[in-house]
């Protein structure tokens, strides 16, 4: 029998000539945010990545904050985030770490560095090193203070330690190369004073490691053997390297990069989520307009969709753009066969059958789902008066309309055929009621003399029927504008990103919890939403529409 061959990333690959090369034998990643802010798609894609490379390789999973600026960071991000990641699915166990826990490993490292004559404290303004720095096409000038001595930086370092100084009097620079074409090598700042309370550590720092430096050392320390990052990091990776190599690390990690997950027309960037959430645009970093995972997870979204689209993202070095169809696409493929499929009405006018017994019900057999028989069904009430959306109505329909129009029979879903014999409107002219008549003989959506019917609508019985708030959602971008205004860079927001409905459904739908998901017939998927929805009073956000422009590609 031939064996299957599995196709692998490039990540894939160098982790296992890595392996057979002895350069490692187990396998530790980790994933590490900095709490500034949640979470967005992107970083599930980071997430779902340095997780699934670990349970492949039978490694190790770290979870671990970069807390290293304490004036962004906060505890209310650093919760959301570990929500985010468990329900995501990866399980960091007992490894749960804070940058800010090796910040006296990281000081011991950078008096390392001072003594080995590769770092030195420095007095310029953070404008007078940008200048210094050179540019691309020129090299940078060395710094006045970059030939101190070991003992003089080592006394100002400690005396930075010790909050002698203001927040941008002093720096701690890595002695590398003012020359080096990579501008990142360019004696880069790895220490500054920053008198601020810290979300971990309180007010017992005063000087806080920069990234490019606090980075290396954690993965270092934790034995990480693979830092997987994005492509933006890639010129980032000569000082990573130099880092643990003169800290004399035993088993330095290896990083590697990829390339992000960028989706069209989506609002990811914080200052632009922050300003939307200051100005009530939306009601919260989670609300289901935007693409935080906490956002997607409110909206009705589902783990293993998100982990669905990643995958079929793939992983490579080249950035692309990913349409949002696809995400789209990801949730209703898992969906479809889980959800119960129930009738409610959005937008609702009357539908009165005038030769139905004035007074009588019945009870109908539904399938739950269609496509999924072993849901079973359910009985609902049927009766004389019903609401049905009012585009399923037409007083003058268009070319191939098939549903309801004066003269017209359609069939009621579930039930029988039912024939347009007239209308109601109001003042404005707007139709409140449609009259009808029904066939008896039809009972169950079929009629015994074999004829047939175009068009089959969903309703729900006005005696039963109840209301409930539904939430409707377009893109918060107007996608043709794009989502940057090129003039003042502001968000090309879309006016009507919400829509609030009350609409007509089955009673059943009333004992919904948070997060419990229906399809409702002909509308699309809902998600009873976490925050708004109370016992009996539920409120339903639309997940997704049910029609879907999204092709998988072919093999």
């Amino acid at each position: 029998m031939e064996k299957e061959v599995v196709s692998k990333n490039f990540i894939e690959q160098i982790i296992d000539k890595d392996l057979a090369e002895g350069v490692c034998d187990t396998v530790r990643t980790r994933f590490p945010p900095e709490p500034n802010g949640y979470l967005h798609i992107g970083h599930a894609k980071s997430i779902l990545l340095n997780y699934g490379l670990a349970q492949k390789y039978n490694g190790k999973f770290n979870m671990r904050f970069d807390d290293t600026n304490p004036t962004k960071e906060k505890v209310e991000f650093v919760e959301s985030i570990k929500e985010d990641i468990r329900w995501l699915g990866a399980d960091w166990e007992d490894r749960l770490f804070f940058a800010s826990d090796y910040f006296p490993q990281m000081y011991e490292g950078a008096v390392k560095l001072i003594k080995k004559g590769k770092a030195y404290v420095c007095d310029l303004t953070a404008e007078e090193i940008r200048e210094y720095r050179g540019t691309l096409k020129e090299p940078g000038r060395e710094s006045p203070y970059r030939n101190r001595s070991v003992e003089e930086n080592l006394r100002l370092f400690e005396e930075m330690k010790e909050g002698k100084y203001k927040d941008g009097e002093k720096v701690l620079r890595a002695k590398i190369d003012m020359a080096s074409p990579n501008m990142n090598m360019r004696d880069p700042v790895i220490y500054r004073v920053a008198h601020m309370q810290h979300h971990n550590t309180g007010d017992t720092w005063c000087i806080y490691p920069m990234y490019d430096y606090a980075h290396p050392v954690e993965d270092a320390i934790e034995g990480i053997t693979h830092s997987i990052c994005t492509l933006e990091f890639e010129d980032h990776r000569p000082l990573y390297d130099w880092v643990v190599r003169e800290l004399e690390y035993p088993h330095p990690p290896k990083q590697i990069e990829f390339a992000k997950l960028y989706l069209n027309n989506v609002v990811t960037g914080k200052r632009y989520i922050k300003k939307l959430v200051e100005d009530g645009i939306v009601d919260g970093w989670d609300d289901p307009r935007l693409v935080s995972i906490a956002a997607l997870r409110r909206r009705g979204f589902t783990p293993r969709s998100i982990q669905t689209f990643v995958e079929l993202c793939g992983v490579s070095k080249a950035n692309s753009i990913t349409d949002y169809a696809m995400l789209e696409y990801c949730i209703r493929e898992d969906l479809k066969l889980q959800c119960a499929r129930l009738m409610a009405v959005v937008d609702p006018i009357q539908l009165v059958i005038d030769n139905y017994p004035e007074g009588q019900t019945e009870y109908l057999e539904a399938p739950n789902n269609m496509e999924n028989p072993e849901m079973g069904s359910r009985q609902i009430h049927f009766g004389r008066t019903l609401y049905i959306e009012r585009e399923d109505f037409m007083e003058t329909p268009v070319k191939k309309y098939k549903r309801l129009y004066p003269g017209n029979e359609v069939r009621l879903m579930n039930a029988y055929f039912v024939t347009c014999t007239g209308l109601e409107k109001d003042e404005a002219g707007n139709v409140t009621v449609v009259h009808c008549t029904y066939d008896p003989e039809t009972r169950g959506g079929n009629a015994p003399d074999g004829r047939k019917v175009k068009g089959t609508i969903h309703w729900v019985a006005a005696h039963e029927a109840k209301e409930a708030e539904v939430r409707l959602y377009e893109n918060i971008i107007d996608e043709e504008k794009g989502v940057y205004n090129e003039e003042d860079g502001s968000l090309n927001l879309n006016p009507n990103s919400l829509q609030v409905r009350t609409a007509y459904v089955e009673p059943a739908l009333l004992e919904a919890k948070p997060y419990d998901r229906f399809q409702f017939v002909r509308n699309g998927f809902f998600c009873a939403d976490a925050h708004d929805s109370r016992l009996g009073a539920p409120v339903f956000n639309r997940i997704v529409s049910l029609k879907s422009s999204f092709k998988l590609p072919k093999a």
